[in-house]
C-alpha cells in the first residue's frame, strides 16, 4: 500500500485571504472544500494542492517548512518577485547572503518561500512551484518515501528528498540547524491510494513509525497523525 500526498495545508486567521493570495501567484485558480478552509486545485502525481485552515493566530516565528518557486530567467525571477510583493507577500531577511541568488519572501500571513535563481540545475524540470523544503532528519525522509513510495533522489550527509516518479516537485529535509521548536503551520493532507482503508492505512503509518494525535469522523474522516520528527500531518479518505 501507499498514499498519495494530496495537498498541503496551511493554517491561517483568513483561509479565505491567503487562498487567493497563492491562487493569483501560482495562477491556480480556487476550488471549493470542507465549510473550515478554502481548497486550490487539489494534486496529483505532479502538483501539490493547497488546503487552507482556520486556525488561531500564533506568535511570528520560523516555520519548519517552506516554499521553492523557480525561475527561467533574471527577469522572470523579478517578475515573480514583484507580483509577490504586489499581492501583499514581504522581503524575509534570515540571514541569506546576496551571491546565494535566491530571494526570500513572507506571503501576507508570515510564511516563508523562496523565489530561487534561474540555472538551478537541482529544480530543473521540477515545474514552476518545485519544492518543499523542511526542517528534519533524515530519518523522515526515509519514512516519507515509504508513505508515498516516492523514491528518494537525493541523500547525502544530513539532507534527503524525494520526488513523485511521475516528477513534479521535491519535498526535501535537512537536519542541519535544525531548530528544537517551530511553527509547524504547514502540514500534509495525505490519502489511502484507491479505495484503501484510512485505519489500515493509518496502522501502516504507525508500524512505519507515525503516531496517531487525533481523529475527527466527518465526510472527509480526517486523522491527525504526527511523523518520527513530531510534525503533524493529515491522514483522510480520497
Amino acid at each position: 500500500m501507499a498514499c498519495r500526498l494530496a495537498a498541503v495545508s496551511f493554517d491561517s486567521a483568513d483561509p479565505l485571504w491567503l487562498a487567493r493570495f497563492w491562487g493569483e501567484l501560482l495562477g491556480w485558480k480556487l476550488a471549493g472544500g470542507p465549510s473550515d478552509c478554502a481548497t486550490l486545485v487539489p494534486g496529483d502525481g505532479t502538483r501539490l494542492g493547497f488546503q487552507f485552515r482556520i486556525a488561531p493566530a500564533q506568535d511570528p516565528g520560523r516555520n519548519e517548512r517552506h516554499l521553492h518557486l523557480t525561475s527561467s530567467s533574471a527577469e522572470d525571477q523579478r517578475q515573480t518577485v514583484a507580483k509577490a510583493l504586489g499581492l501583499g507577500a514581504h522581503h524575509l531577511d534570515v540571514g541569506q547572503r546576496p551571491e546565494e541568488g535566491h530571494v526570500v519572501l513572507a506571503d501576507p500571513e508570515g510564511n516563508e518561500f523562496c523565489v530561487i535563481e534561474p540555472g538551478n540545475k537541482y529544480l530543473a524540470d521540477c515545474g514552476f512551484l518545485a519544492e518543499i523544503t523542511c526542517a528534519g532528519s533524515r530519518q523522515v525522509g526515509s519514512f516519507w518515501s515509504e508513505v508515498l513510495a516516492w523514491p528518494l533522489v537525493w541523500d547525502q550527509g544530513l539532507q534527503t528528498a524525494i520526488q513523485s516518479p511521475q516528477g513534479g516537485p521535491k519535498v526535501s529535509w535537512d537536519e542541519e540547524g535544525m531548530p528544537t521548536a517551530w511553527r509547524n503551520r504547514l502540514r500534509f493532507v495525505i490519502t489511502p491510494v484507491g479505495d484503501g482503508d484510512p485505519q489500515a492505512e493509518a496502522d501502516r503509518l504507525v508500524a512505519l513509525g507515525a503516531k496517531e494525535v487525533g481523529r475527527r469522523e466527518d465526510r472527509v474522516a480526517i486523522m491527525a497523525m504526527a511523523d518520527p520528527d513530531g510534525c503533524e500531518f493529515y491522514l483522510q479518505r480520497a
